[in-house]
């Protein structure tokens, strides 16, 4: 039987809010205690848990924030994944059966946008225009490694940075620059990958 316990969800803001050009980090934290059939099954249970509470308690402040709950509980955990920028993990803990852990997120704020607008979510979220503007590739493996190191090879080939965010859930993140998109997607249409766009993000599988 699965037991599920999430606590102590802190949200953190840095930096200041003034007038529409200037926006604090959307940074939370969540403390994660978790039981499954096993440790693997506990860890992957505690990030979609704490991936969905962050979401929700960074991004409350700037939308409806009912909508957003709804929204965020009806999708579906490969989907959030490119919601977030970065993460980061503290005081681990493992056992057999039990994963806990407290694990910080930061949400992509464009991303965020793009998400929230497309769920017919009402928000206000501002974004920037910045000249490093990025966006999520999303690579759904079937052999992490292998996988891993094709679309790094294929990216290289034609001269684009990919910059890894996370690996979780059978997928790795990337964050890749706007402005070689559209080079990137013909090179891994032509070395094989078959691909979609979601939200502004670009998800490849094999």
């Amino acid at each position: 039987m699965k037991k599920m316990n999430v606590f102590c969800v802190v949200v953190l803001f840095f930096g200041a809010l003034c007038g529409a050009s200037i926006a604090a980090d959307l940074t939370g934290t969540a403390s994660v205690n978790i039981t499954s059939d096993t440790a693997a099954t506990a860890k992957n249970m505690a990030f979609d848990e704490a991936r969905r509470q962050i979401i929700v308690d960074v991004l409350s402040p700037y939308s409806d924030s009912g909508a957003l709950r709804s929204a965020v509980a009806g999708e579906k955990s490969s989907a959030l994944t490119p919601l977030i920028a970065s993460s980061g993990i503290s005081g681990e803990k493992l056992s057999d059966t039990t994963y806990a852990a407290k694990i910080t997120m930061t949400v992509n704020r464009r991303a965020a946008k793009n998400w929230l607008a497309s769920h017919d979510v009402q928000n206000w979220l501002t974004v920037e225009e910045v000249a490093s503007d990025v966006f999520p590739l999303v690579l759904t493996f079937n052999n992490r490694v292998a996988d891993w190191s094709n679309v790094r090879r294929v990216a290289a080939d034609v001269g684009v940075d990919l910059q890894t965010v996370s690996i979780a859930d059978g997928n790795i993140v990337f964050h890749v620059a706007t402005a070689r998109r559209g080079a990137l997607t013909i090179a891994l249409r032509n070395a094989g990958w078959h691909y979609k766009d979601h939200d502004g993000a670009l998800y490849i599988s094999k």
